[in-house]
């Protein structure tokens, strides 16, 4: 095939994809415009219903996209957040004729030869591609995910259609500009499309977890790997979830590892694991016992400037210590305006529902009374109801990760029902904090890698 067919078979994919995903969602949100129009109220649910089945026909990345936008608070209603969340990401798996294809693209027409054996049914799928076992030729269990075709003319067209999302909301008064959040999440998703990308991004965490014997990180094969294809070695391990019923001790370790998993990497080189979704983690054990967490997947990784990360170290301190002037420092050096202190004390209403648990010298639990889907929505509505008084705001696009990752992670601790001292954790992850030694860190992390920050 020449260049000039590819590209316009890349067009003509492209414009498909337009023409169903601007058909399902503009047709919901014409609905909602005359319901607005016409004085008809009390039908969020119902149309937030309509809004998820018109995106869970569609598959593939608008569905990681209407999930991720689901946890950012107050940037839809909580109608629409509760159906968005219950979306399911799995697009159809591919055929073993057209997996067969796929890889023949990637490796060329004799990559059987270069594996041991190669399954060609999934073992898993997620929403831009698919992943399967393998071995090498020496034996040794690899995981291989293979991305679906048409991935980068889908991805533009579904980022494309956010802002309709995004406008539902606003036609509701929103109190939120999501000018940044809407850059944001087109940034980080353009790039888990290239899985280059996402194989230094293994060896990043490679070299950040190092001295971190709970949480394991696999080795990525890059004779076997391209930008479309990553292949990895396969981490044995089994759900969170199943262990849900394991005794105490077993579940607050395996919450302690994943508190390391996402604290120490951002408090030592201001990177995290932007997708806390269960699906990425497994338990490890030795001896018939859990002992850690396996990572398993790194597209969505967030790297930060450090002085972001000084702000995080911050506004703790602050809220711990009573210190408002370094509170509002930490807003200062995140780039929020306008900071009168009715907004300062809008702010801290999130603030310290985040920092909470990490505040407290205590053992107790993430949250108290509230399910995983429920966390954090009270205080998503508070901040809500106060900032309707001052009008939008614009929430600097670090936080869009930042705060998904924090959601997701307390998720994970209510599941496990694990009850940690929280600020004990915490201050030994930023003991001997300092802005400029983060820096020096993350560049000697990102360079042995391979990224820029």
């Amino acid at each position: 095939m020449s260049e000039r067919d590819a590209e316009a078979n890349r067009f003509s994919a492209r414009a498909a994809r337009y023409a169903r995903v601007g058909a399902n969602v503009g047709g919901v949100a014409a609905r909602i415009a005359g319901a607005r129009l016409f004085g008809v109220e009390g039908r969020e649910a119902s149309n937030a219903e309509a809004l998820a089945r018109a995106l869970g026909g569609l598959k593939g990345p608008i569905m990681k996209v209407a999930q991720l936008v689901a946890t950012i608070p107050d940037v839809v209603p909580p109608e629409y957040a509760a159906e968005l969340q219950k979306l399911q990401s799995q697009a159809p798996p591919m055929g073993a004729a057209f997996v067969k294809r796929r890889m023949m693209a990637e490796l060329g027409p004799r990559w059987r030869e270069r594996f041991g054996t190669f399954e060609l049914k999934p073992v898993a799928a997620a929403s831009l591609g698919q992943v399967h076992r393998a071995t090498t030729l020496e034996g040794t269990a690899l995981a291989c995910k293979l991305q679906y075709p048409d991935m980068e003319s889908a991805v533009e067209a579904d980022i494309a259609q956010l802002q309709v999302l995004f406008s539902l909301h606003r036609r509701m008064g929103a109190v939120i500009d999501t000018t940044e959040i809407a850059k944001e999440i087109g940034a980080r998703v353009r790039e888990e499309l290239d899985y280059r990308r996402e194989a230094k991004h293994i060896a990043l965490y490679r070299a950040i977890l190092a001295d971190t014997p709970q949480v394991r990180v696999p080795r990525a094969e890059p004779e076997l790997s391209t930008r479309r294809l990553i292949t990895m070695h396969w981490l044995d391990g089994s759900p969170i979830l199943s262990h849900k019923q394991d005794g105490q001790g077993a579940r607050d370790l395996i919450a302690t590892a994943m508190f390391k998993a996402w604290w120490r990497p951002f408090s030592h080189h201001g990177v995290i694991h932007g997708d806390p979704h269960l699906g990425n983690y497994t338990v490890f054990s030795e001896d018939g016992a859990p002992a850690g967490i396996n990572l398993l997947d790194y597209g969505c990784i967030r790297i930060f400037p450090e002085a972001f990360v000084g702000g995080v170290v911050d506004l703790y301190k602050g809220l711990r210590d009573g210190d408002e002037a370094r509170v509002v420092h930490a807003y200062e050096t995140w780039g929020f305006k306008g900071l009168s202190r009715d907004l300062v004390e809008t702010l801290n209403i999130w603030a310290r529902f985040i920092y909470g648990p990490l505040l407290e010298d205590r053992v107790r639990r993430i949250a108290e009374g509230v399910s995983p889907a429920e966390y954090g929505r009270k205080q998503a509505f508070q901040v809500h109801q106060a900032l309707k008084k001052r009008g939008p705001v614009t929430v600097p696009r670090e936080f869009v990760f930042m705060d998904r990752a924090a959601i997701g992670l307390g998720g994970v601790f209510l599941h496990l029902d694990a009850e940690l001292n929280f600020h004990r954790l915490f201050e030994a992850e930023i003991d001997g904090f300092c802005v400029a030694r983060v820096a020096e860190r993350q560049g000697a992390a990102l360079a042995e890698a391979g990224l820029k920050a």
